[in-house]
């Protein structure tokens, strides 16, 4: 079943199959949150907010309307508001992603000396993105994590197609600049999340 058909079914009264929609995104939404909490030190509180999250779609489903967004969409938005308004609660402003061990998919080489470097890299990149103001740095890790195209993620964002594509531009410019001085030669077409689509 899709979404679409999933949600129509439990707006005519099989609640039941709301677990179906949870077991599809509660990975993504869980990495989604946890990244954003990263930084303010408060990743402890992610399966709490992931929960809260799904909570308030179920409670929400019946004015949820799919002429407006996709299911996915519009559950992002919740989570990224549900985190937003933790953070404001805790007095905490920075929003980010860490070492959750979910990185861009690269090829390690073999050599233990070469995986410490790599490590590192990973490492530098990762700090570069927890730098980035709220905005671009969720625009980059809905883009490049979690894969969403332009429009959801304008969508989530609050945001024009044109203004995510200037916020995509600004991180990705502002990590390069941030790396630049530690690498001689450009690691970033070596991360898929680092090129210009």
């Amino acid at each position: 079943m899709t979404d679409s058909q999933l949600i129509r079914e439990i707006k005519d009264g099989n609640v039941e199959l709301y677990a179906e929609l949870v077991r599809r995104y509660e990975r993504k939404i869980y990495a989604f949150i946890f990244h954003m909490l990263k930084s303010s030190r408060m990743e402890m509180f992610a399966d709490d907010l992931s929960q809260e999250t799904f909570y308030k779609a179920y409670r929400s489903l019946q004015t949820f309307r799919e002429v407006e967004a996709s299911f996915s969409t519009w559950l992002y938005t919740i989570a990224r508001n549900t985190v937003l308004s933790e953070l404001r609660k805790q007095k905490h402003v920075n929003v980010s992603l860490d070492q959750s061990g979910l990185t861009p998919q690269t090829s390690f080489d073999s050599l233990p000396e070469q995986k410490m470097l790599r490590n590192e890299k990973v490492s530098m990149v990762r700090e570069a993105i927890n730098n980035l103001p709220e905005k671009q740095r969720s625009a980059l890790i809905l883009r490049e994590y979690d894969q969403l195209d332009y429009q959801e993620i304008a969508n989530i964002l609050g945001q024009t197609v044109s203004s995510v594509k200037s916020l995509l531009f600004r991180a990705r410019a502002s990590v390069k600049v941030q790396l630049e001085p530690y690498f001689v030669d450009p690691i970033f077409d070596e991360y898929e999340g680092m090129n210009q689509r």
